[in-house]
């Protein structure tokens, strides 16, 4: 391996905490990993050398809500829901059907457009999902092509009870054998708990019983409702949950006084028409919260993590740097990860240089495509 040196950096983002955004800076990248970062009239010499030329740096995106393993098109659902047709959970029976139909190299070349996709604009790590099968087979393909090519990868079998299949007898099967083929491939186990989907006792048993076999606990919750599943969340020790457009006080209350992270979706929120999580209330009470493209067919059919974090500064009464932050560091944490969504000697290098020269700029720019060039694990990959 060679070392090389960015050098020229207008702005420096390292999201260290407590440091501030550095100007005219530079740093070494060494053997994958970040080796020096400073001031560029104190920068070392490297085997090679770039430079930014005044632009912005900042950590990669790390994408930790995402449902790639997919096929089929739900353009139609969205231009109903547009004229006035309501969101239900019910929608995905539509790409189960064309998951189950569609080949491994369909479900592999698409989930390979979307993060090649995803990584153009910034995303250097990514978590996605099984949940378009609900089958052993289906649901077993799907989290075997999803960990050829995601960072991590989360078992959601308990996506939705298929149609005429009876409730116990799904959740017989998505805590037994469906659990016991897709164990090799995931990290989480996650779960729907929402009107429609699976009710918070329904939750707790899936929840359970992927802990009993190791996994770690995510929740989809209080999506299109007070659905409990941000205090289940929290009453388990989930490692997030995501959604959280419906929040009262004492859910509030409850996620500041944990681990759990409240992960954040703009762009869904946007598309079902819902109302904006109330993301101010929650940094002021404490809370830790990621941001993501929730990036899937039929509520949130984006891999834009700029566009999001735009959303989030622009109509939910963010900082940028606290945008910023959710979609790195927060992200991070959503995921069990602390290594990755941040710039720090010794770290891993997944940055990317915004053709701006600062961060602001992807708020104060919203829907421009910024991203100039993106590094992963000391690799120039855009």
């Amino acid at each position: 391996m060679t070392s090389h040196l960015i050098t020229d950096i207008g702005e420096l983002s390292t999201l260290v905490d407590g440091e501030a955004r550095l100007h005219n800076a530079a740093l070494v990248i060494d053997d994958g990993v970040i080796a020096w970062i400073g001031s560029a009239s104190d920068a070392p010499v490297a085997d090679t050398s770039s430079s930014v030329e005044g632009a912005a740096v900042l950590p990669g995106w790390v994408d930790s809500h995402t449902h790639l393993v997919f096929a089929g098109d739900r353009s139609a659902e969205f231009e109903a829901r547009m004229s006035g047709q309501p969101y239900a959970a019910g929608g995905i029976a539509t790409t189960v059907a064309a998951t189950r139909a569609a080949t491994d190299a369909e479900l592999a070349d698409n989930l390979a457009r979307l993060r090649a996709e995803a990584q153009s604009q910034g995303t250097t790590f990514l978590e996605t999902k099984t949940g378009y099968g609900l089958d052993v087979e289906t649901e077993l393909r799907s989290a075997r092509i999803a960990a050829e090519q995601a960072d991590v990868v989360s078992y959601l079998g308990a996506h939705l009870v298929p149609p005429g299949v009876d409730t116990r007898d799904y959740l017989d099967l998505v805590t037994g054998p469906m659990l016991e083929a897709v164990l090799p491939y995931v990290s989480f186990i996650d779960v729907f708990c929402e009107t429609g989907a699976f009710d918070v006792e329904q939750s707790r048993e899936v929840l359970l019983a992927g802990r009993a076999v190791g996994l770690n606990l995510r929740v989809h919750g209080n999506q299109l409702g007070h659905s409990g599943g941000v205090a289940l969340a929290v009453e388990l020790g989930a490692a997030s949950v995501d959604h959280c457009a419906y929040l009262s006080d004492s859910d509030i209350a409850a996620l500041a006084g944990s681990d759990t992270v409240a992960t954040l979706l703009p762009a869904c929120d946007l598309s079902t028409r819902q109302p904006f999580p109330p993301a101010r209330a929650l940094l002021d009470a404490g809370a830790t919260i990621a941001i993501a493209t929730n990036c899937n067919p039929g509520s949130s059919y984006t891999t834009s993590m700029q566009f999001c974090i735009a959303t989030a500064v622009l109509q939910m009464h963010m900082t940028i740097d606290e945008a910023i932050y959710a979609a790195t560091r927060g992200a991070a944490r959503a995921l069990g990860r602390d290594d990755v969504g941040l710039l720090r000697v010794g770290g891993r290098a997944d940055l990317q240089v915004l053709a701006a020269p600062s961060v602001s700029h992807i708020a104060y720019r919203p829907g421009v495509p910024l991203t100039a060039e993106v590094w992963r694990a000391g690799v120039r990959v855009a």
